[in-house]
């Protein structure tokens, strides 16, 4: 079949649209995914709210500004208060329980007035978190600078799978160490030289943590997050555009992995969020 000259034209016009399409709909993507990341830092328990983060030791521990005792026995902590110290779980009075922590199905988060309260486990270290909605970080904060949409930083790798997942070590800006599951490492080129790093698997994603040539003068200077799909046909999407700023950037009650020295680029990625006012 002959195609007609008017729609010959019209498919070549198509054509030749379609990567110009592609790239709008990624930037418009990426418009509406930097806005939603916005609104989850402002949320009332987003990471701009954390007002406390108080490490326990073993026994009875007294927090800063928080009644009752937590005590420590046996890798668990036990709030013990006055039913008039005002703590509630999921809108029920407590006076004393054994409290589950971030590393169970099921959190506790107690409420005591507008505060909330939780347990947090870094490996073997147990701590008690506090957000407050009325934190002046959260007042202050008035979105992230970043570097403008670029498609070329949105770079097809390739995947190098390790034999079986392996522990890893992952400084902490907080605490102890953190452990993680590495399974295996991806490669790619920027500027003509060959790189690689090695993410952390976090559910059904790839944690990437590194620091590149921009810090720490443009981005924060203890390193930056990147989440990809998990492999496909041997290949990973690596959106440089996404990389974002860990929580510690905003707050120094959190308690983010730092980047292994393999994970630090002796190259600009100037993609993704510039570090934010005050760093």
């Amino acid at each position: 079949m002959t195609m007609r000259p008017g729609l010959a034209h019209a498919a070549l016009i198509a054509l030749l649209m379609t990567p110009a399409r592609a790239t709008d709909d990624r930037a418009a993507a990426f418009a509406a995914w930097r806005e939603r990341r916005e609104a989850r830092l402002r949320e009332p328990e987003g990471w701009l709210a954390l007002a406390g983060l108080h490490w326990l030791s073993e026994g009875a521990n007294r927090v800063e500004e928080l009644p009752g005792q937590f005590t420590v026995r046996n890798g668990r902590v036990t709030l013990q208060a006055d039913p008039s110290d005002g703590y509630l779980l999921d809108g029920r009075p407590i006076a004393e329980r054994v409290l589950l922590s971030d590393a169970s199905k099921r959190r506790d988060r107690l409420h005591v007035g507008d505060r909330i309260v939780q347990v947090i486990e870094r490996g073997p270290a147990l701590a008690i978190r506090v957000w407050d909605p009325a934190s002046p970080a959260r007042s202050a904060f008035r979105g992230i600078d970043t570097f403008p949409y670029d498609p070329l930083w949105r770079i097809e790798a390739r995947w190098e799978a390790y034999p079986t997942p392996h522990e890893v070590q992952e400084p902490s800006a907080a605490g102890p160490p953190q452990k993680a599951q590495a399974p295996g490492r991806v490669h790619f080129q920027v500027a003509g030289r060959e790189l690689s790093l090695e993410p952390t698997r976090e559910d059904d994603l790839l944690l990437f943590v590194f620091r590149d040539a921009t810090a720490p003068a443009e981005t924060y200077g203890a390193g930056r997050f990147l989440s990809a799909e998990l492999p496909s046909q041997g290949r990973v999407v690596l959106d440089f555009n996404r990389a974002y700023n860990p929580p510690c950037a905003f707050t120094p009650y959190a308690t983010c992995p730092l980047p292994k020295p393999e994970n630090v680029l002796p190259v600009r990625i100037e993609a993704g969020e510039k570090k934010p006012t005050g760093h």
